[in-house]
């Protein structure tokens, strides 16, 4: 059997969590594979994070992030650039995961040299291109000439399907973040002590609520009634929020100003991924915009409410795990208070079960592309 030559290739943090548990199991079969991981550092900071906690060294990084450019100057660079990996290479297959600009304009370079484009959690739908902007673009446009599409669950699938997409090329295998999850969880459990120390200030003997938010459609006024509601739920519940703030300006200017005098809401940095793992676990209740935190938060039993006006996973939502808040400062702020203090309702969401895989995805991955002509 010819060996596959497959090219790995992300650029942020949530792709490199999720294809990382990939390139492990990929790597594992040397006489299968032969397995090229390149990194365009869309991400810089946080990516390299990733990459030195599941131990990965890419054998090609782009390094293409300036300071404040644009998305158009983005995929032009990201387009050359691996326009030339790909020319220099003899690739099988271009695997890629999600919807970021990496994703999308990496899959583009293959379609125009004829390499055959493996996509990791296809078939995410929020039938909206502004909702989230770009990355509903991005990942509709790529389905169109995608060759396999490794969907992260039924609903996924059927989405696919309704583009009448080939079911031949389609396989539900589950999200590979609960593949990660199942790898970092036992690492920073065994670290519980130090990951005390690191959040010393805040006192773990009382609620804990984890929020976070980052996505362009909540910039401005979303943004500012989201805070007006953490606001009202530190003054109405005995209760802390750890909120580690993006780095954008439009989230840093507007959180800080909002929140940063409020003794029970927490404003931090960033955080690595074990330590935002270990915190998440810590936490009774998860405020998010964050897709990946969808996924991850109702793997440990943490309740999810999303600051978002539509979601792509919206069998987080059916499942019971999570429930749609958008910027609603009085809906937030009730379901919160009534998760805090209804345990009837906190037990039906925390028990719900999970729609995203029993962490098998990676396994599932590589035996169809064992088996792959």
């Amino acid at each position: 059997m010819r060996k596959k030559n497959i090219l790995v290739l992300f650029g942020t943090r949530p792709e490199a969590i999720k294809l990382a548990p990939v390139v492990i199991e990929l790597k594992r079969y040397p006489g299968h594979f032969n397995t090229t991981v390149c990194v365009t550092g869309q991400h810089r900071e946080m990516l390299d994070q990733i990459l030195s906690f599941f131990e990965i060294i890419p054998e090609i990084d782009l390094n293409l992030m300036t300071h404040n450019q644009s998305l158009t100057e983005l995929t032009a660079k990201i387009l050359l650039e691996v326009d030339l990996v790909i020319k220099k290479g003899n690739y099988d297959y271009i695997m890629v995961q999600g919807d970021t600009t990496t994703v999308f304009t990496s899959a583009i370079a293959a379609y125009y040299n004829r390499v055959k484009v493996i996509h990791v959690e296809a078939g995410l739908r929020s039938f909206d291109f502004d909702h989230p902007f770009p990355e509903e673009f991005n990942r509709r446009s790529i389905a169109s000439f995608t060759n396999i599409h490794f969907a992260p669950s039924e609903h996924a699938k059927k989405n696919l399907l309704a583009e009448s997409i080939d079911p031949d090329k389609i396989h539900n295998v589950g999200n590979t973040v609960i593949d990660a999850l199942q790898y970092a969880l036992p690492i920073v459990n065994r670290d519980d002590k130090k990951f005390r120390e690191r959040f010393g200030n805040i006192d773990f003997n009382t609620e804990i609520v984890l929020v976070t938010g980052h996505r362009r459609e909540n910039f401005g006024g979303p943004l500012q009634a989201i805070c007006e509601a953490f606001k009202e739920i530190v003054g109405n519940n005995d209760v802390q929020i750890i909120y580690p703030v993006h780095l954008n300006p439009n989230v840093q200017e507007t959180v800080h100003k909002l929140l940063g005098d409020h003794p029970n809401i927490h404003l931090i940095p960033p955080l690595p991924y074990p330590e935002l793992i270990w915190l998440m676990n810590k936490s009774k209740i998860v405020i998010t915009d964050s897709g990946g935190i969808q996924e991850e938060a109702p793997a440990m039993g943490k309740p999810v409410l999303v600051t978002r006006e539509v979601t792509e996973r919206k069998e987080v939502v059916e499942s019971g795990n999570a429930i749609m808040v958008g910027n609603n400062t009085k809906k937030i702020v009730e379901l919160t208070t009534e998760l805090l203090s209804n345990s009837a309702m906190y037990n039906k969401m925390s028990e719900a079960s999970n729609p995203y895989g029993d962490g098998s995805s990676a396994k599932h991955m590589i035996a169809i592309l064992k088996s792959n002509d």
